[in-house]
This record gives structure tokens, C-alpha cells and sequence, in this order.
């Protein structure tokens, strides 16, 4: 019987065949590296939480059940791809439930960053207003135009080059970048320079919503869709 270790090893293009016959090791691996960037993909198109982990749920089974990865890129961009065809085919079905998060607004951060000069970086204060002040550049985030909303999430908040986006989004590499650039310039307007720092608090899915997620992937992919393989 193998161990973590063995698996640890192996190529992408064997760790996606062992996830595709249903190999509970295999899927914990692929999904714990890809959750949180899958996630913020997904988010990214539907702007609500939970309707993003049901969409990277869905994008794990029919990568591993209907499709085939075949090593042309990355299993992480070949998984970004799903999820965002995933994403967006959710969001023209559910439209009627779209959700607005434009309630945060530039006076909102101002406030924010006034209380945050004014408390001991360590104290429980701060600590709650950052979080506060991370809720109010995710809805900030939120309000900018899909396709720059997307690109700025893959490129800044996830870190992927402009490559793999243009290949998980299916453009050319030079509308990756003049929409990046817009989307950075549209997000200025909203948000001081000197809380670019807080995006590493926006839309994490680490810890106990990843592990949530792997154990709901494996259950999908071993129970459910496990008969016949």
C-alpha cells in the first residue's frame, strides 16, 4: 500500500489518473493544493461564498469523472479552467439570486484606516478591524466589471502569471494585461496604496474550509460518482 510520501512524487499527470480511478489519497492531494485558488476563481465570477465551494465541488467531480487532463498545462490552470466554465454557467443559471455586495464604500475604508492609526497593532481591536476592513475591500473587489474582477483575483490576490490566466481564461496574454491594468486602476479610486496589504486577508479558504472541501471532494468522487470506475 503506498504511503503520502509515495504519492508526494508522483507527476501531475499520475496523481490525475489516480484521482480519475477514485483514489481517496490522490484527490486529497490535488484538492488541498488547488482549494483556495479554485475557490477565489469561482468567487470571483459569483460573488457569494457558498455558491463558489458547491462550484469547485461540481468542477472536481467532472474534472475527474468526464474530463481527462492531458498535461498541455498545469493541473492547477487545467483545474482553474473548469471551475470558471463551472462559475459561469452557475451564474447565468442562478441570475435571479445574484447578490449585490456594494455596500462597502471609500468613507467606510476611511474610517477603517483612521481607527486602525489610532489602536496597538496587537490588540483585539485592530485585529477585528482588519478584519472589517478586508470584508470592505472584498466588496470592493466585488463591484469592479467581471472580466476585470476575475483577472485581478487570478493575478493578484492567487499570484498566477499572466500566462497560465490567459490559458484558464482562454484570451491572449495581452488582454490579460490591459484588463489587469484597468482593474488596478478601477480598484485605486476605492482603496488607498497602503491597504494593498489586507488582500492577503480577502477570500481565504485555508485551514478548516479546506479541509471541508477535500473531504466533501473525495466523498463526491468515491461515493457518489465511484460506481463503474
Amino acid at each position: 500500500m503506498n504511503v503520502a510520501r509515495d504519492y508526494e512524487s508522483l507527476s501531475e499527470l499520475e496523481l490525475a489518473a489516480f484521482a480519475q480511478a477514485r483514489d481517496p489519497q490522490a484527490i486529497r492531494i490535488i484538492t488541498t493544493r488547488n482549494n483556495q485558488r479554485l475557490y477565489r476563481a469561482a468567487w470571483s465570477v459569483l460573488r457569494n461564498r457558498s455558491d463558489a465551494e458547491e462550484a469547485v465541488q461540481d468542477a472536481y467531480v467532472k474534472a475527474f469523472t468526464v474530463g481527462r487532463f492531458e498535461g498541455r498545462s498545469s493541473l492547477a490552470t487545467w483545474l482553474t479552467r473548469i471551475v470558471l466554465n463551472e462559475a459561469l454557467s452557475r451564474k447565468r443559471a442562478n441570475e435571479a439570486r445574484k447578490r449585490s455586495l456594494a455596500d462597502a464604500d471609500i468613507t467606510q475604508i476611511d474610517d477603517y484606516r483612521e481607527k486602525l492609526m489610532s489602536v496597538s497593532f496587537r490588540s483585539p481591536e485592530f485585529q477585528m478591524l482588519r478584519a472589517e476592513l478586508a470584508k470592505a475591500i472584498e466588496a470592493a473587489i466585488a463591484r469592479l466589471p467581471e472580466d476585470f474582477r476575475t483577472v485581478l483575483i487570478l493575478r493578484d490576490v492567487e499570484g498566477m502569471s499572466v500566462e497560465d490566466t490567459a490559458n484558464a481564461l482562454d484570451i491572449l496574454s495581452a488582454t490579460v494585461k490591459t484588463r489587469h491594468l484597468r482593474a488596478r486602476r478601477r480598484l485605486r479610486q476605492e482603496i488607498d496604496p497602503d491597504f494593498r496589504a489586507v488582500l492577503a486577508d480577502t477570500l481565504r479558504f485555508d485551514g478548516e474550509n479546506c479541509e471541508r472541501m477535500t473531504a466533501r471532494a473525495i466523498a463526491a468522487l468515491t461515493n457518489d460518482h465511484g460506481e463503474g470506475a
